[in-house]
This record gives C-alpha cells, sequence and structure tokens, in this order.
C-alpha cells in the first residue's frame, strides 16, 4: 500500500527531477525533532516532527521510499508525520484526488488548480510545492509562476481559464449555479470533472490552513524544480554506465 502510494504521488518525471537536485548544505535547528538523518536547514514547523523510531512502520516505510526514489523527504510529511492517523487520512484521499486516471483533468490541470486556490489563500507550502510538479508536468517553466501572479493575466487557454475561474469560485466560497457547470461544458468538461475541480479546491483549503497552523515551510529543493530543461544526455550516460 505504501510503495503504491508513494510511486503514484511522484511519478517518473518528479522522481528524476528530484533525484538530480543538490541537498545542500544543512543547519542544525535547536529543538526539532526531524525524519531525516541529515540536520536540517530550518525549522519547518512549530510542532514537534516525530523521530523516525517512533512512528508506524506503514508511515516510515512510505518516507523512505519517497526519500529514497525523489532525493529527499517533502517537508509536508514530516509535519504531518505528528499525527499518524490524520497523516494515513491525508494521503489517502490526496492519492484520490490528484493520482486518479479518470476524468478529463491531466496531472498539470489538477497542480494549477492547487496553485490558483493555494496563492488565494496565501499558502507557501502549496504554491511552491505545486507550482514546481505543475512546471515538471506541463513542460511550461513559467505558467505557475503567471498564476501566481494573477491568473486572469496568464497566458492560459480558454479551458484551463474556465477550469481556474470554476476553482477560484469555490475557493471563495461563491454559491455556485448552472451557469458555472455551463461554462465548465462549454470547454470540454462534464459535471464529474467539475465535481473533481471542487474536491481538489476544497482538500487544498483545509491543508492550506493546516500549513498556517504549523508554519509549514518548503524544501528548498522545490524553487529550481522544472525551471530548466533536464540535460538528457547525462541520463544516457548514466544508462551506459559512464
Amino acid at each position: 500500500m505504501a510503495t503504491k502510494l508513494v510511486l503514484k504521488f511522484f511519478r517518473p518525471p518528479v522522481l528524476t527531477q528530484l533525484a538530480s537536485l543538490s541537498r545542500g548544505k544543512a543547519a542544525a535547528a535547536a529543538g526539532i525533532r526531524y525524519f531525516s538523518s541529515d540536520p536540517p536547514q530550518e525549522n519547518i514547523s512549530r510542532y514537534p516532527v516525530p523521530y523516525k523510531k517512533d512512528l508506524p512502520f506503514d508511515i516510515v516505510a512510505l518516507m523512505e521510499e519517497v526519500e529514497s526514489k525523489g532525493g529527499f523527504l517533502p517537508n509536508v510529511f514530516k509535519v504531518l508525520s505528528h499525527r499518524p492517523a490524520e497523516f494515513r487520512a491525508f494521503f489517502a484521499y490526496y492519492n484520490e484526488l490528484m493520482n486518479k486516471e479518470t476524468g478529463r483533468l491531466t496531472k498539470a490541470d489538477r497542480e494549477l488548480i492547487v496553485v490558483a486556490t493555494s496563492t488565494h489563500n496565501k499558502c507557501l507550502y502549496c504554491v511552491i510545492a505545486h507550482g514546481a510538479l505543475h512546471r515538471i508536468y506541463s513542460k511550461k517553466p513559467t505558467l505557475s509562476d503567471q498564476v501566481v501572479v494573477n491568473y486572469k493575466n496568464a497566458e492560459l487557454s480558454p479551458r484551463e481559464r474556465a477550469m481556474l475561474d470554476f476553482a477560484m469560485a469555490v475557493c471563495r466560497s461563491d454559491t455556485i449555479t448552472e451557469q458555472h457547470l455551463e461554462s465548465l461544458e462549454k470547454v470540454g468538461f462534464d459535471r464529474e470533472d467539475a465535481w473533481d475541480i471542487a474536491a481538489i479546491t476544497a482538500f487544498f483549503a483545509m491543508s492550506n490552513r493546516l500549513a498556517h497552523l504549523t508554519d509549514m515551510r518548503p524544501n528548498v529543493e522545490f524553487y529550481n524544480m522544472g525551471r530548466v530543461p533536464r540535460d538528457k544526455s547525462k541520463d544516457k550516460g548514466k544508462e551506459k554506465g559512464e
């Protein structure tokens, strides 16, 4: 279960990007207990982060798989491990919303919804982390940054604009009408897609507020992910054992 969840959470393109990043120099922070054996780069939560030995086996297995495949462990795993039962529920629902193969939303679409609504909710962690994932899935290194500044002026397709207009209506708790749903249908979405857009928006509204409570900080690795095209010649050299 843990391995399956991890592999879905970080698909191969993301894993490759993560693994290629330098871990950098970490500075110790007193009073905070971290999962990783490396000293932390900064305080990532105002709540204690449990030691690895104090966590349930399934959560440890998930964390170790993510860190092994990606090259670092996203701080959301560390912070939410403070409450293991809620950690499991959070990532189970995350997996259902963000990694499902049904519907008309692409991986990039889902990440863009998170970026736009998390910007409205002023969530630094989700804007930075999911902006990075959008850059990787979309192969567009600047679009998520445009959305962060003002999605209405971003270089969006009509389909993306209708999707974000609807997500933002849900995010603001506007009264949802038939006109909202019809605007989605005009660009190719159906009502099940509308549910998905709304559910992603609602789930991350909760996530954003947990990030506010805990003062969750993004890993520095996220900031540069997907901004510069990967050097594929290096990958070929690795495959040949060079």
